[in-house]
């Protein structure tokens, strides 16, 4: 039950068009809906802005797909991370209307009629092999409601390539940072513009990039003001902050 939802269960109440023993019975399952192997928590909506998402690793094709199943009755907006081709197909089998973002390894539940995200997102990638937590990170911020602007393989290697696209970092009202190797890209771009940096590290690079922990350090330690990380490999927290942050600044 999201927002949405709940306003025209309420306006159905007051209209007539449903029973107040229909609304109590959509209502009884707010807190959370029990699969027995997994607790749904159907409330998260309504508290936070965002359905609860489904973390794919360890499960069943037939859970991920029963688990979304069931949050596809609850929420317009679905989302599920790190799936495999066979989770993804168990779901479309359930929910035709659902989508597979290979690159992401992602999948989503959207609703059927478009509508235009917020401004002010801006994802920056530094590598195309860094496209699939960037891809991640974009899709999550999407799911709540933001227009994300993209700009992949512009690292620290080739600077120009930064420099070429500088108007697009300006406009920005928050900025996603996405690299790995060495991790120097989100302190360049933190030294470039005024607006808050959501800093990426991913695990990609040689073997003294530690799995990405190398990025991470370097994130951690950059000299450049205003950077925020999160954990390597971490796409969908990285758009659920930024997501948050062009919200308050959208309201504001």
């Amino acid at each position: 039950m999201d927002e949405e939802r709940l306003r025209r269960l309420l306006a159905g109440v007051r209209e007539g068009a449903v029973g107040e023993e229909e609304a109590l019975q959509q209502l009884r399952t707010l807190p959370y809906v029990e699969l027995g192997y997994a607790r749904l928590d159907t409330h998260r909506a309504l508290r936070t802005g965002m359905p609860e998402a489904v973390y794919c690793p360890g499960k069943t094709p037939a859970q991920v797909a029963g688990i979304m199943a069931r949050l596809a009755e609850h929420h317009s907006r679905v989302l599920a991370t790190r799936a495999s081709e066979e989770q993804a197909e168990a779901v479309l089998r359930l929910l035709p209307r659902a989508e597979f973002h290979p690159v992401a390894r992602a999948i989503t539940v959207r609703p059927d009629e478009a509508v235009p995200g917020r401004p002010g997102i801006t994802l920056v990638a530094a590598g195309t092999a860094d496209l699939p937590v960037a891809d991640e990170a974009a899709l999550t911020a999407e799911l709540m409601g933001h227009a994300v602007q993209r700009i992949t393989d512009v690292g620290v290697a080739g600077l120009h390539r930064l420099l070429d696209v500088l108007p697009a970092l300006h406009s920005a009202r928050v900025l996603i940072v996405v690299a790995g190797m060495e991790g120097a890209l989100p302190s360049v771009v933190a030294g470039l513009v005024r607006a808050p940096v959501v800093a990426v590290p991913t695990s990609t690079g040689y073997g003294a990039s530690f799995g990405g922990l190398a990025a991470l350090l370097a994130m951690l330690n950059s000299c450049a003001p205003g950077i925020g990380v999160v954990n390597i490999d971490n796409g969908f927290g990285a758009g659920r902050l930024a997501a948050l942050i062009n919200a308050a600044g959208a309201a504001e």
